[in-house]
């Protein structure tokens, strides 16, 4: 439901992850999924939307510590506000809230295509991601290797394969998206891609993570693309990012898998782009990136 409006500023007044970066030196990109925000959605075209509810947001990014269900949940303390709706925060961050696709294959589609084309104008570039965009910055990259110095990515969808929820349903039939990439040996459906789930969890509040079943097949055309896989200390993501770098890791990509509370950033939920430390938050991501990214 985010727009380019999460980057300009937050929902109470202060500078953004933009102006951040700006100010660091980098040309920013802020980039609307097509059919979304700035880039009108056709309804003979672009086929059906999702909205969140603001009760669904309440429990999932603002208010989590008093609402969540997940153990980290009660970690969040970085939402300024109250983070329930009346508080003048909350709300104006529910006004900036739109539809959205609800196919993932055909957002993903439609964002390779556009991403692919705006790196053919703008040159090599480091893509930041974040949440059901962190889908886009996959396929962007497959799509454009070359073309991707490394990949930010903020609490990516994921776990691989599935949702994380009491049933598990099935998502990310390729492993970290929903349409083709390509895999050495090859894969023509991604059935052939063989998983495996571990026996137990990495550690107490974590879910078990499918994988491959080994030899692993590898990514082909994110061999050489440095990726941060990042996740805060109460976001509901808490429980599973680490299976997405696993995945990732794995299929021989070189990835860094980091917990924001290792970097000294606590009490964070899914929204760290908006929360009180988020300045902080941006200057971690910076350092990896002037660490592992090639100039």
């Amino acid at each position: 439901a985010q727009t380019a409006t999460n980057w300009m500023m937050t929902p109470d007044g202060r500078t953004g992850w933009a102006d951040y970066f700006i100010g660091q030196g980098y040309v920013v990109y802020m980039v609307d999924q097509p059919a979304r925000g700035r880039s009108a959605w056709h309804p003979d075209v672009n086929g059906k939307l999702r909205m969140y509810t603001a009760p669904q947001l309440e429990t999932l990014f603002t208010a989590a510590a008093q609402l969540g269900k997940w153990p980290q949940a009660k970690l969040h303390t970085q939402w300024p506000g109250t983070g329930r709706m009346g508080d003048p925060v909350f709300d104006a961050f529910y006004a900036t809230q739109v539809e959205s696709l609800a196919s993932d294959v055909e957002t993903q589609k439609l964002a390779q295509n556009a991403g692919a084309a705006l790196l053919d104008k703008i040159g090599p570039a480091v893509l930041l991601t974040h949440s059901q965009s962190g889908l886009l910055g996959w396929v962007i990259a497959e799509s454009r290797p070359k073309l991707v110095k490394g990949i930010v990515a903020v609490e990516p969808s994921g776990p691989p394969f599935h949702n994380s929820s009491p049933t598990n349903p099935k998502a990310r039939a390729w492993g970290v998206t929903d349409i083709p990439v390509a895999y050495e040996p090859a894969v023509t459906d991604p059935s052939q891609i063989k998983t495996s789930v571990q026996s137990a969890p990495d550690a107490k509040d974590l879910i078990a993570c499918t994988l491959q079943a080994e030899p692993a097949r590898k990514l082909v055309n994110f061999q050489n693309i440095p990726v941060l896989v990042t996740v805060s200390e109460s976001s509901y993501h808490a429980p599973y990012d680490h299976c997405t770098a696993s995945y990732l890791r794995q299929a021989g990509v070189p990835v860094d898998f980091i917990r924001m509370q290792d970097r000294g950033l606590r009490g964070n939920g899914h929204m760290a782009m908006l929360e009180k430390n988020n300045l902080q938050v941006a200057a971690f991501l910076h350092d990896w990136v002037r660490s592992h990214v090639k100039q």
